[in-house]
């Protein structure tokens, strides 16, 4: 899987992203250090990147837009540790690859894991 970390994700969580066979962008490093979020989330669909953030404004946006793509990973998390992160994405992986590929916004918590389906339904 590929993937862009925002700038509120440490590089080094990609460098274990990659240990298991994972692609990763950062932000900061493509140009996108003050790109709205709007901007990344561009930029990661057009990669077919899924995007890993603390940011909790992609799923705002995901969920209004309607869009299928990128994919969201949004860690709600007390300890924000590279380790930490690679070990939550480990645990939760089976129940989330699938969902990502296809299209979701994956919320990991400390004590939760909740994964939503793009896109969104809105209530009318």
């Amino acid at each position: 899987m590929e993937f862009l970390l925002n700038m509120n994700v440490p590089r080094s969580l990609g460098t274990v992203l990659a240990e298991h066979g994972h692609s990763w962008r950062h932000c900061g490093d493509i140009g996108l250090a003050t790109a709205s979020d709007a901007e990344i989330m561009a930029a990661a669909a057009a990669s077919r990147e899924t995007i890993i953030t603390h940011d909790l404004d992609y799923g705002h946006l995901l969920a209004f837009s309607g869009d299928t793509a990128p994919s969201v990973i949004i860690f709600r998390v007390r300890n924000t540790q590279a380790s930490r992160l690679a070990a939550k994405l480990h645990t939760a992986w089976a129940k989330i690859d699938s969902p990502l590929r296809e299209g979701a916004i994956v919320i990991i918590e400390d004590a939760a894991l909740r994964i939503r389906t793009l896109p969104l339904r809105t209530r009318d």
